[in-house]
């Protein structure tokens, strides 16, 4: 299940909202904690088992970590907690990418084990850690109670797609945090823009996508194929920032306070810029846990390359069991290591729309690659972005596509901003002392929003979300 369906937002959702505002406080994290159950059953109910041997596991490691804080038994408990969790989400991740591999260099016929992958793993995953870790370095106390630990875990707000978010930031939310009308409403909104964001723009934009990632490259012109690589860049960033806004919104209305995971980062001016902006709570992730562990920017730059060319294996590793997963990582750590050199000091002496021109051109870059698991597909439609392969530079397709949709892409690129978000704040302003009125407008607007997108979600069978499969 996921947010921007009608299933989620007109059964699950208003059932477990009105029985968790009609529970006594006591009881509320063991509301969530069952709902979050449910929510994670409804698509594949034997990995619930998985997820509450996880709940255990880190759990029970997180007190004896605590207990022993300060000794070697500590330190053995924290890397037997990260080794448990690591095994599990590359048995159920890798073992078939792994096997497939053996099989292809040694010629061997292992039998691939066929599992499905357990919706959010790497995202929950990554919380749990954080949670042993945390009490290790003394930034956080262990739960006591399991139930509310059980509600982190699998809070369903941000379970399937994040934010990741680390123990320490809502420790104290788990057992103090109060519900209030403001903070409500505020998640009703930050829900409502995030569905709107998802439905009518991701989607919209997406379809282009997939009918020309669906053709043989020689089908398409130069200007298809970039039509087609922009479309994916917009597709990715509203699929996965609304999907963001939906679920902060979410743990809004329950009184926690999630931290950001996008700003905006298509208006950076360079690919260091690009990853402070874009999945905050992953990179963040990273660099707490591995960046800074491994020495950061503290031991001179020859190591701090090879910290970085970590980092950025991992990071393409969690994305996916696939090799374009690994390509994508080493492409940005490649990119993100010649910055480091020498690139950012060029960048801030040059015009910055310069910046942003080369950090544009290879994140879009860059997408494609994400994009197909085929190495060697995706290869192909690179090359024919820039005239290989003997194609038209345009074609009536393009053409076609550009005319059709050219307001969504100017409406594309100004949501990629923050100047709609600024116009709004400015109406507000202006408007303040007129009493109801911007309270009316405003809510006017996200239930237009809302209604169009409960529409075409009802009309429209076209509703993927991209980070589903992390």
């Amino acid at each position: 299940m996921v947010f921007s369906s009608l299933n989620f937002m007109f059964l699950f959702f208003p059932l477990v909202l009105g029985i968790y505002f009609l529970s006594p406080r006591p009881i509320k994290n063991l509301i969530l904690f069952l709902a979050s159950l449910v929510f994670y059953a409804w698509g594949e109910p034997i990995y619930v088992l998985l997820m509450i041997f996880s709940t255990l596991v880190d759990y029970f490691h997180g007190w004896m970590v605590q207990k022993y804080r300060g000794t070697g038994k500590a330190k053995i408990f924290l890397v037997s907690s990260v080794l448990i969790n690591l095994a599990s989400l590359g048995f159920f991740k890798y073992s078939e990418f792994i096997i497939e591999n053996i099989n292809a260099i040694t010629g061997a016929s292992i039998p691939v084990l066929n599992l499905s992958l357990p919706i959010g793993i790497s995202f929950y995953t990554f919380q749990t850690m954080s949670y042993t870790i945390d009490v290790y370095r003394g930034d956080a106390q262990a739960q006591r109670n399991i139930i509310s630990f059980g509600a982190y875990v699998a809070l369903f707000p941000q379970l399937v797609a994040g934010p990741i978010v680390r123990y320490s930031t809502i420790a104290e939310q788990l057992n103090h945090r109060r519900e209030t009308t403001d903070l409500f409403a505020d998640g009703v909104q930050r829900f409502v823009l995030g569905l709107a964001k998802k439905v009518l723009l991701a989607n919209s934009i997406g379809a282009i996508w997939t009918e020309l990632s669906a053709m043989q490259v020689g089908e398409l012109s130069v200007v298809g194929t970039w039509i087609g690589a922009i479309a994916y860049t917009f597709q990715i960033y509203f699929d996965f920032s609304g999907y963001s806004d939906m679920a902060i919104g979410l743990g809004k209305m329950f009184g926690f306070h999630f931290l950001e995971n996008f700003q905006y980062p298509y208006i950076s001016k360079s690919v260091t810029e690009f990853w402070r902006r874009w999945h905050i709570s992953l990179g963040t992730w990273f660099r707490e846990y591995v960046y800074i562990p491994l020495g950061g920017n503290r031991k001179g730059i020859p190591r701090q390359l090879v910290n970085i060319a970590i980092v950025w294996l991992c990071t393409g590793i969690w994305h996916g069991a696939s090799w374009n997963f690994m390509v994508w990582g080493a492409y940005y750590g490649v990119l993100l290591m010649c910055e480091k050199l020498f690139l950012l000091k060029l960048l801030q002496k040059i015009p910055a729309v310069f910046g942003h021109i080369y950090t544009m051109f290879f994140v879009i870059i860059s997408w494609v690659i994400f994009a197909f698991d085929d190495l060697g597909k995706g290869w192909e439609y690179i090359k024919a972005m820039f005239g290989f392969g003997g194609l038209a530079f345009v074609d009536d397709r393009a053409i076609y596509l550009l005319m059709t949709n050219a307001i969504l892409l100017v409406i594309l690129i100004l949501g990629c901003t923050p100047l709609p978000a600024k116009v709004g704040r400015t109406l507000m302003r202006v408007w303040e002392d007129r009493k109801i009125l911007p309270a009316v407008v405003q809510n006017v607007v996200l239930a237009g929003f809302f209604l169009i997108s409960v529409a075409y979600l009802v009309d429209s069978t076209y509703n993927p979300f991209l980070y589903f499969r992390f």
